[in-house]
């Protein structure tokens, strides 16, 4: 058996290394596992709001960050069959410290903060390495691993599951999964196209019955993220050429060229686990929960995760605060979830996907009434307030 550290972090993505960082600079050991051999750079997350941002400045990574994003103040709610846009420009207070969306993918976020991480004493990240058991007791836990060189135990106090929505974390502790799947198959492709020619803002949602599409620059690059929606049971071999149909109806001009870097075709869902939290266990981002990628709730959440469970850990193994502060994580994280990410999150995906055209109408017009109202700007603070949830009491 491996010597214990503080915390077994499983799952590299970027919520999982996010705490890891943060619990490192507190000048905790550290060790990460990630069954893969490396981070994933499949289309996922693009755009990060000002909460993300806050806590990325928070984590010492503002600086790095804004070296490689596009930064966006607009963005615009478009109608594919008449072709009609709101547009909405500085969507965020001047006073804020974050004035502005940044963009760029998921997996540069990743490999910005295993950077930092890397760095610090008593980190550890461990590659192709798969947990297949965990057990727990009254000082710890005992993680059973796969690696190249066989099996073998990690010793930790603490464990954190940040392993995605398919979570072996959550299944070994026995949680089920509540909510449903979509019955949609969503196809995230990265292509360069000058979408900006055609008075695409950074960031947009294309609104159809069938054909609707999120459309969002993915950094200075004229590279864009165009993710949409399909049958899940059509062939996954068919995609590259569903992908050129669905671009010949969503682009401006399909006759402009463009070119296809990547796409990765997923499932999504809207579930949460009954509780975030087994005995020495804690369950963040997707392991956690799952939305759907409409209106940007999955990652910020994720993150807003991270943050506050870099706090109480912090606390707990510091000797500040009781274990109960961990179980204030699970509660007030979930509830958030429930009553805010999830909501907002499906009532995007439904104006998108609006089949009632009367009702498409009224969504789009409510759009409008917004971008032309002066009091939108203190409704975003009040909006960020509400997923960000109550601090933790530590």
């Amino acid at each position: 058996m491996s010597e214990a550290c503080d915390v077994v972090v499983v799952g590299a993505g970027p919520v999982g290394l996010l705490t890891a960082l943060g619990l490192a600079q507190a000048g905790r050991s550290v060790t990460v596992i990630e069954a893969e051999p490396g981070i994933n750079d499949s289309p996922r997350a693009a755009v990060y709001f000002p909460t993300t941002l806050k806590i990325l400045d928070r984590l010492g990574l503002l600086e790095d960050t804004l070296a490689i994003s596009y930064l966006s103040k607009s963005f615009s709610f478009r109608l594919l069959a008449s072709g009609e846009a709101v547009h909405v420009a500085d969507t965020f207070p001047p006073d804020s410290p974050y004035p502005y969306t940044a963009h760029f993918g998921q997996h540069l976020l990743a490999q910005l903060v295993l950077k930092h991480f890397s760095v610090l004493p008593g980190t550890k990240m461990r590659w192709n390495t798969r947990l297949v058991g965990l057990t727990q007791d009254g000082s710890g836990a005992t993680l059973t691993v796969e690696t190249s060189r066989g099996r073998e135990d990690l010793r930790t106090r603490l464990v954190v599951g940040a392993d995605g929505a398919r979570s072996t974390v959550r299944n070994l502790l026995s949680l089920p999964f509540e909510g449903h799947t979509w019955p949609e198959r969503f196809v995230a492709t990265n292509v360069s196209y000058d979408f900006e020619r055609y008075g695409f803002e950074p960031a947009n949602m294309v609104a159809d019955p069938i054909n609707w599409a999120v459309v969002a620059r993915l950094g200075r690059e004229n590279l864009w993220r165009v993710t949409f929606a399909e049958d899940a049971s059509l062939p996954e071999s068919d995609i590259p050429r569903r992908i050129a149909e669905r671009y010949f109806t969503l682009f401006p001009d399909p006759s402009a060229p463009y070119r296809i870097v990547a796409y990765s075709p997923y499932r999504v869902h809207e579930r949460c686990a009954p509780t975030f939290r087994v005995g020495r266990t804690l369950l963040v981002g997707d392991a956690a929960h799952a939305c759907n990628p409409c209106g940007g709730m999955g990652l910020t959440g994720g993150v807003i995760d991270a943050a506050a469970l870099i706090d109480v850990l912090t606390a707990v193994l510091a000797g500040r605060a009781a274990e109960s502060v961990l179980d204030f994580y699970s509660t007030e994280r979930r509830r958030v979830f429930l009553e805010v990410s999830s909501p907002i999150a499906s009532d995007f995906k439904r104006r998108m996907s609006e089949k009632d055209l009367t009702r498409q109408r009224a969504d789009f017009e409510e759009f409008r009434r917004q971008a032309e109202d002066p009091a939108r700007l203190s409704l975003s603070t009040a909006l960020s307030k509400l997923v960000e949830g109550q601090p933790m009491p530590v």
